[in-house]
């Protein structure tokens, strides 16, 4: 059972590109932001999309391993379309509501504080912030995308 799992080729390129996927996002918003930020290692969102990378790395490596006619070719193909969908629409919207409830969130502590100190009350500040990175732009899935692709045909060169 374990050389049977450790022989699965499509199981180690998904997991190979999810991983070198999220580390890439280390060094990636290092040269945007000119900052180390670790926590990408295990945060959604961001350039590339992991999630995209996995979904098409295993897409294209059950198509070079079963054949690009293969059931499990077309299966993983409309589950890899959906995870894409979801990851730049319903992700994103949800980000980008986060980013509006939140300022929402900062303006009424704000407005809070001030009615309190015409009071001379102090008052804590609402520590609550919801996460705003949750999908992708498209670019980044589009990325992601050919990143998993990329990893199955590298890794399939290896392997076999």
């Amino acid at each position: 059972m374990l050389a049977e799992l450790m022989a699965n080729f499509p199981l180690w390129a998904s997991l190979t590109a999810i991983i070198l996927a999220q580390l890439i996002k280390v060094p990636w918003n290092f040269i945007i932001t000119h900052q180390w930020d670790w926590s990408w290692i295990i945060n959604s969102g961001g350039m590339p999309s992991a999630h995209t990378a996995a979904v098409t790395s295993l897409a294209t490596s059950l198509g070079l391993a079963y054949g690009w006619d293969s059931p499990s070719f077309a299966v993983s193909t409309i589950i890899g379309i959906i995870v894409m969908y979801d990851a730049t629409g319903v992700r994103r919207q949800a980000g980008m509501h986060a980013q509006v409830l939140n300022q929402l969130a900062e303006d009424f502590s704000s407005l809070l504080n001030e009615l309190r100190h015409m009071k001379e009350k102090p008052v804590t500040e609402a520590s609550v912030r919801l996460k705003e990175i949750l999908g992708h732009q498209p670019i980044e899935v589009f990325t992601g995308a050919w990143f998993g692709i990329f990893i199955s045909i590298i890794i399939y060169w290896i392997w076999y």
